[in-house]
């Protein structure tokens, strides 16, 4: 388990979904994952989504912190060269990112899109994130935010 908890509405008092990225072998394992999930067995749930990720950044998010996670989807293209992946890792101004991941087709050579967690709240972490997601997808994308928790099912 790399990184899990549920999305909440923008006040933070409601569960509104959740997210797991997890290390598992192959896409058949993930949708078996995602399946196996206690909310999805009861019904909570209306779909899923399994993605392949490159994980560039991962730490501890802290306990009791306001999060939100980041998302950007862009249509599928040749993954940058080390570069623009690396200079993420030197580029933290102050250590609020958390979690960034690179989704990238079932090969890996191709980038589709970007998540972050970041300790911070929408608008400040899309603030944080952007310069990031708009250099990898190649130009301006528009970032999903959602407050987040750590959390769920280990």
């Amino acid at each position: 388990m790399i990184l899990r908890g549920p999305t909440l509405s923008d006040d933070g008092e409601e569960h509104t979904g959740s997210v797991h990225v997890v290390d598992l072998a192959d896409r058949a394992a993930a949708e078996r994952f995602a399946t196996e999930e206690p909310f999805w067995k009861a019904g909570l749930y209306r779909a899923f989504t399994a993605v392949a990720t490159v994980v560039l950044l991962r730490r501890e998010p802290a306990a009791d912190a306001p999060y939100t996670l980041l998302t950007a989807r862009w249509p599928v293209r040749d993954r940058a060269s080390g570069p623009v992946e690396q200079g993420l890792l030197g580029a933290e101004p102050d250590g609020r990112l958390s979690f960034v991941a690179v989704l990238v087709d079932d090969e890996g050579a191709r980038t589709r899109g970007v998540v972050a967690a970041v300790q911070a709240f929408p608008d400040e972490a899309q603030r944080l994130v952007q310069p990031f997601a708009d250099q990898l997808a190649g130009g301006p994308v528009t970032l999903g935010a959602q407050r987040w928790q750590r959390g769920g099912r280990s």
